[in-house]
């Protein structure tokens, strides 16, 4: 009877077998994938955790599991696979690794994870992302090794006015190193670069605030350079002025701007044009500005002299002191003094070297301001603008700084007597400057003192195109500059529009080193 003992045992485990058989299977519902975005490093591998509703549910780990597109059909990807699944620790849940292929490093992709079911079709997780290194808009602006500005206004307002700011924070990433938020005030600005698709930008910050060791400031600017194709034009007539005796040239340097969230290209961040005792240095003083734009709060037209927008008269703005602070007898004070400059310069006696311009005006800055626009090509001495001067109560005008160097510069497109002779030679107060053999014979000699450095600017060019290359791929993605020639009677402005980044900045280069040649044979 003991043989048989294990009987009752046998038939109840029998028993208990055929009711887990008869038990239906688990069943899978649901895949939840624990991110939102999975980046993947160019080349390398990155790893999520997903889970299954029913943790029971049996599916081969190498077979059953696939990574698909959710667009459109379920295909496969030719930018990144799934390298492997495995279990966790967890019951239910799972660690699947993606593998990045090389083929390119800023895709953007919505992907599904799906499971095999018994029937034969997926299983599919709600859509996540497979990111490249460079992919979205923060990875690409960071693609282009540029310190990147990220610039967040208040509930992603637009910038849609140049008088009305938005509240907005800034904050800069440069080699890794990312700044705490800045707040600050945006709105746009600029005349014809403002009806452009890029739009320029002023900034100004609750607090003092340096850029890059720059002196802090409240005010800082972001130029888009949207008609300049080799992006570098800004960068080179600072690099320019700054060789010279000019009190002072603004500081800048280029970025990648992500405005919320939106990559926008490549901008270049400089100090905006203030009094201020590390910018435009004065106490007691006036900074001018002489534009055919004619858009300043104080404004007025000087009757001597002639410029090629109003034919007789030169037109001044005030820009300092601010016309919320300015009394009416400073406003004439700038107004007499103007024209008692100007007056002096077109008087008959204006070559006498002790009542004549050389008692009203700085002359190393005069020549010097004239050789940065002669070199560079731009022609707005004698269709003024943005031209600023400045000066201190009973002391001299002074010329500068120099600002806004895109349009036409460099190029033979707008200044095509550039290709042989002097562009700003009969330039406002120039021209009647230039009547003095003495003043010619010094510009002519500071030429010459200044050339040696000239001469290393198509090095810096060449630094400069390196530098931003990876920019002007990303950047001319985004925008087409030859849409600037609405503005221009349909004709691109500096002529480079259409060009390659590469060509364009050789064409710059080339058109440099003969304004060098040309201005030294016309100055002898």
């Amino acid at each position: 009877m003991k043989r048989f003992g294990y009987l009752p045992a046998l038939a109840a485990l029998l028993l208990v077998a055929s009711c887990i058989e008869r038990q239906p299977a688990a069943t899978l519902r649901t895949i939840q994938v624990a991110c939102d975005t999975l980046v993947l490093p160019v080349g390398g591998s990155a790893a999520f955790f997903f889970t299954v509703d029913e943790p029971d549910y049996a599916f081969d780990l190498e077979k059953d599991v696939a990574l698909y597109l959710a667009k459109g059909q379920f295909l496969a990807s030719q930018d990144f696979f799934l390298e492997s699944v495995e279990r966790d620790s967890v019951p239910g849940r799972y660690r699947a690794v993606v593998t990045d292929t090389g083929r390119s490093d800023d895709y953007v992709s919505e992907v599904c994870l799906g499971i095999r079911l018994p029937e034969g079709h997926f299983k599919l997780s709600p859509i996540f992302l497979c990111v490249g290194e460079f992919g979205g808009p923060m990875g690409r602006a960071r693609k282009t090794g540029l310190p990147v500005l990220y610039l967040d206004t208040k509930y992603g307002a637009k910038i849609v006015s140049k008088t009305d700011y938005v509240e907005a924070a800034v904050t800069l990433e440069d080699g890794g190193v990312v700044t705490d938020p800045q707040s600050c005030k945006v709105r746009g600005r600029g005349n014809t670069t403002w009806s452009w698709p890029k739009k320029p930008y002023l900034l100004k910050f609750d607090a003092k605030t340096s850029f890059f060791g720059y002196p802090a400031h409240k005010r800082w600017v972001l130029l888009a350079n949207f008609m300049d194709r080799t992006m570098m034009r800004n960068l080179i007539a600072m690099k320019v002025s700054s060789m010279t005796s000019l009190a002072w040239t603004p500081r800048c340097r280029s970025v990648e701007l992500v405005l919320n969230g939106v990559h926008q290209g490549n901008y270049l961040l400089i100090e905006q044009v203030r009094v201020d005792k590390n910018r435009v240095n004065i106490k007691d003083g006036y900074l001018l500005e002489s534009d055919f734009h004619y858009d300043n709060e104080i404004q007025w037209m000087d009757p001597h002299g002639q410029c090629v927008q109003f034919g007789s008269g030169i037109p001044f703005g005030i820009k300092h002191p601010d016309s919320d602070e300015i009394t009416a007898e400073q406003v004439q004070y700038a107004k007499d003094y103007v024209s008692q400059v100007a007056s002096v310069i077109y008087g008959p006696g204006f070559r006498d070297p002790e009542q004549g311009y050389a008692a009203w005006i700085d002359i190393d800055s005069f020549i010097d301001y004239w050789i940065v626009f002669e070199v560079m090509g731009n022609h707005e001495l004698g269709n003024p603008g943005s031209v600023f001067y400045h000066f201190e109560r009973g002391g001299k005008l002074k010329a500068g700084p120099c600002w806004d160097f895109d349009w036409g510069i460099l190029s033979y497109n707008t200044s095509p007597q550039a290709r042989t002779g002097l562009i700003n030679r009969n330039a406002c107060w120039y021209a009647r400057l230039f009547e003095d053999p003495v003043f010619a014979a010094r510009v002519r000699d500071r030429f010459n003192e200044l050339l040696p450095q000239l001469q290393t600017i198509p090095d810096y060019i060449d630094e400069l195109e390196q530098l931003l290359d990876r920019s002007a791929q990303e950047n001319f993605k985004l925008w087409n500059p030859a849409e600037d020639a609405w503005m221009n009677g349909g004709r691109i402005i500096n002529g480079d529009e259409n060009m390659s980044y590469h060509e364009a900045v050789a064409r710059l280069r080339s058109i440099y080193q003969e304004r060098l040649t040309v201005i030294g044979d016309n100055l002898k």
